[in-house]
């Protein structure tokens, strides 16, 4: 733990410290960032020394997010993360960069000024101070706690995605360049869960009990529907990113079953996707650097070609689809055993992921990889380099190994979903009579 004063006259300090759920997700940035700077060595022509400085700030911001536990300090790193992002899509980014690097900074600012006039209210109630734990034991009333919850539920939906405010983010994926697909969905999505574990849950328990329904509600809506959306479309990032806002979907799903076989699902469903949505994303990055296309249409019999990269494209589409014996299928199914003790219907639509996620994955993995050569930009196909090898590979042995042995992960979490749980309890901080 690190605690130095910050801004006196407000009692602000720099005060960081990280538990088990915190430690999971910063090793799953730290690595993300290292292979995104080893993808890029060779690909990123322009501007090379802007390119890697912005990722290594962007992994830096992203970490004080997940080791801040001073309010306002949290808020400044969560904010700031968008100022590489948006410099990384609208500098490298594809022909449409300014569009969706400016859409996905106006979405993700506007639904975060809420959630600071929340810090700034628990900040009037608390004694005058910023600080999470002093934030933990402020009692409120239930209409304060819903309106506080609200504030944070924006913030907090449009990081995720949730369905609706979900637009900007396929724009965001199709118009980055590779590394900045990858950063964005392996880490920069897990700060909107990481923040209704952090804030939402602690702060406001009663409210978060109360407004579960409407929480899980969007989140069936975004495994069943995005599902469905990611079956019609064309492009492949496109399609990776409708997947990644399905595949989230099971997160906010798993924390708000209030248990501890939910929250752990989730967090886990939080590490795999950060590794599998990396992994699919390269593997489009591959594919784009030899051909310039992201368009299902203009690829077939790919494994012809480069069958190293078509078996390890082949091992990250399966975890996609919740393969059991990879990554992909222990947080499902552990959100998907916890939604069983809720709700039977809850489950059904939630299963539904495996179905949609194989059909929606395998079909796009058949009509690129397999069959005749497609064309002659096809024919001059080559096989994945000695670094690429290196990235995918590293990839394909996390997503084995925490599929094939996820038990010290599982263990690590424990006393951190404890806390949570703890602080989550219904009636804890109810301020009765106001």
């Amino acid at each position: 733990m690190e605690l130095t004063p910050w801004i006196d006259s407000f009692h602000v300090n720099y005060h960081l410290g990280i538990d088990g759920m915190s430690l999971l997700l910063i090793l799953l940035n730290c690595i993300t960032t290292v292979l995104v700077v080893i993808a890029g060595w060779e690909v990123i022509k322009e501007r090379v020394s802007q390119y890697m400085a912005a990722f290594l700030i962007l992994s830096g911001l992203m970490n004080g997010v997940f080791c801040a536990l001073d309010a306002l300090l949290f808020y400044v790193f969560f904010e700031a993360t968008l100022i590489p992002m948006f410099i990384i899509i609208g500098v490298w980014g594809g022909p449409n960069r300014v569009y969706a690097a400016v859409k996905f900074f106006l979405y993700t600012l506007m639904g975060s000024l809420l959630s600071l006039v929340a810090l700034i209210y628990l900040f009037s109630v608390s004694g005058g101070s910023f600080s999470l734990l002093d934030f933990y034991d402020v009692q409120l009333p239930i209409g304060a706690q819903k309106l506080i919850f609200m504030a944070f539920m924006v913030a907090f939906a449009v990081k995720v995605p949730m369905w609706p405010v979900h637009t900007w983010l396929p724009d965001a994926h199709v118009e980055a360049p590779t590394g900045g697909s990858v950063v964005l969905a392996a880490i920069m999505l897990k700060l909107g869960g990481y923040g209704f574990l952090r804030l939402s849950l602690p702060i406001v328990p009663d409210a978060s009990h109360e407004l579960a329904g409407f929480v899980i509600a969007l989140s069936l809506i975004a495994v069943v529907y995005i599902g469905l959306v990611a079956l019609v479309q064309a492009d492949m990032k496109k399609l990776i990113a409708y997947s990644s806002i399905s595949h989230m979907g099971f997160v906010t799903l798993g924390i708000f079953i209030f248990s501890a076989q939910g929250l752990e699902g989730a967090i886990l469903q939080m590490v795999s996707h950060g590794f599998i949505s990396a992994a699919m994303f390269l593997c489009v990055g591959v594919m784009y650097d030899r051909m310039h296309s992201r368009l299902i249409a203009d690829y077939g019999g790919v494994a012809n070609k480069m069958p190293v990269f078509a078996a390890l494209f082949m091992l990250f589409a399966m975890a996609n689809s919740g393969l059991p014996g990879t990554s992909g299928f222990v947080g499902e199914w552990l959100v998907i055993l916890a939604t069983m003790k809720v709700s039977f219907w809850y489950t059904a639509l939630a299963a539904t992921t495996l179905i949609f996620g194989a059909a929606y994955t395998l079909w796009m993995y058949k009509r690129v990889i397999f069959g005749a050569v497609a064309n002659r930009h096809v024919e001059e196909l080559t096989d994945l380099s000695r670094r690429e090898m290196l990235v995918l590979g590293v990839l394909a042995v996390a997503v084995l190994a925490m599929g094939l042995w996820p038990a010290p992960l599982g263990e690590v979490l424990h006393e951190s979903v404890g806390e949570i749980l703890r602080l989550a309890a219904p009636g804890r901080k109810l301020l009765i009579g106001l």
